[in-house]
């Protein structure tokens, strides 16, 4: 059974997804200190601003942008060509100078791809997306494209044609995966809010001046709804009342004929703590996490990419050395490819699985995380194994993981400055 699971409390609203009482996607968003009753926002990334060209670096083909936060956001020339360009052309050597793309003062609407940190600004494009129910809407793009992980060659053939019918000249759009067997009326309906959306935002970034907020990501519960339930989710619990009537609105909005699925857990206790979320969170979030069999994986984040390794512990396994290696890989990979989608860990990542002799079995493990890994969310790409023995993977992060690179040792984290329910 997988259950979706929303909890609200005075610190802020949090969900998680359960298969089976285990946990496999979290997410929270905090209450704003200085404003009570508010959100704060949780992160950057899929806003959009109007912002204005700082200045422009041709030896970097890049320019800087003040979009109105800290530091200026980074903008890379493939990020102002056309989207539709063939990949060839972007990667010829003779592509536009940036210079001559941009100049200083020049005022563009962007969206944030990349939150900031480690120092640097966002990174953003000019290539707007805004996300819907069943498919992403892509002002620019004049292309149909599907999602990867819907694999029925008929249903993907159906849904690039009902994009074409759909779409208007200049824009495109992409099916998610929740839009498989879902009719071409409501997908229709998708791209017109979304278009209707667009147009609205168009005419506020023409009224005002750089820098300047355009549109602001929806917040947590609005992303639950639109990412979190799937087709596979077989119920909704809410913590409370007043988070039933708020989820169940959105739910009969955004997902018509499956609020039935909304249920209010009432007056039984903490919703999260009858389910166990805290304490699977912390342990989630945790730099060393247990394995079942008595190894365990110990989880360091970097600011360049995530480094990931893998011990047999206590487990001794058979008389078999390679059979214990091989086993002990496995159980690891599937708790990772759970925890990067609870941690929301992007960029790049390296696993350092148990060295293991047979050739066979480096291939079952690198196939074992491409299979676990197209149920994620988020893009992942298993590159695989790098001269020294490593597991190289890539996966694009939905939000801003918020890990630090350094800190104090807290006594709830461990040092890592993360923890479930803010204690760090």
């Amino acid at each position: 059974m997988k259950q979706l699971l929303m909890h609200s409390n005075t610190d802020g609203l949090y969900a998680a997804v359960l298969d089976n009482g285990i946990l496999v996607d979290y997410a929270s968003q905090l209450h704003d200190p200085e404003q009570p009753g508010r959100m704060q926002p949780s992160a950057v990334m899929g806003n959009i601003y109007k912002g204005k060209v700082i200045n422009v670096l041709p030896g970097m083909q890049a320019a800087f942008l003040d979009i109105g936060l800290s530091k200026n956001a980074f903008l890379y020339i493939d990020d102002v060509l056309h989207p539709n360009l063939e990949r060839r052309e972007k990667q010829a050597a003779d592509k536009p100078s940036i210079r001559d793309v941009l100049r200083p003062g020049q005022e563009l609407v962007v969206q944030v791809v990349r939150e900031p940190g480690g120092g640097k600004g966002a990174r953003v494009t000019t290539h707007i997306s805004l996300p819907g129910r069943w498919l992403v809407y892509m002002p620019e793009a004049a292309y149909v494209g599907v999602s990867r992980k819907i694999g029925d060659e008929q249903e993907r053939e159906r849904l690039r044609i009902v994009g074409e019918r759909i779409r208007q000249p200049r824009e495109g759009v992409i099916m998610r995966t929740a839009a498989g067997g879902v009719p071409e009326e409501a997908l229709a309906e998708d791209a017109a809010a979304l278009r209707e959306l667009w147009q609205a935002l168009s005419r506020q970034a023409n009224q005002r001046k750089a820098p300047s907020v355009v549109h602001l990501e929806a917040g947590l519960m609005h992303r639950v709804v639109r990412d979190m339930l799937a087709a596979d989710i077989d119920e909704v619990l809410v913590s409370d009342q007043q988070l039933f009537e708020q989820v169940h609105s959105l739910v009969s909005t955004m997902a018509p004929g499956r609020n039935h699925l909304v249920q209010c857990h009432g007056s039984e206790g903490d919703l999260f703590d009858r389910f166990g979320i805290g304490r699977q969170a912390e342990q989630a979030l945790s730099r060393k996490i247990q394995l079942a069999s008595g190894g365990y994986i110990v989880w360091d984040q970097t600011e360049a990419l995530t480094v990931i390794d893998v011990n047999t512990g206590r487990y001794i396994g058979s008389d078999n050395l390679e059979e214990t290696m091989y086993r002990t890989n496995a159980e690891a990979a599937e708790l990772i490819a759970r925890l990067l989608r609870i941690r929301d860990a992007g960029g790049i990542i390296i696993i350092d699985f148990i060295d293991m002799e047979s050739e066979t079995n480096r291939q079952r493990i690198s196939q074992q995380m491409e299979a676990l890994t197209r149920m994620d969310r988020s893009r992942c790409t298993v590159v695989g194994w790098t001269r020294l023995g490593l597991l190289e993977m890539t996966r694009k992060q939905a939000r801003n993981n918020g890990q630090r690179s350094a800190g104090h040792s807290c006594i709830h984290c461990g040092g890592t400055g993360k923890s479930a329910f803010n204690r760090c």
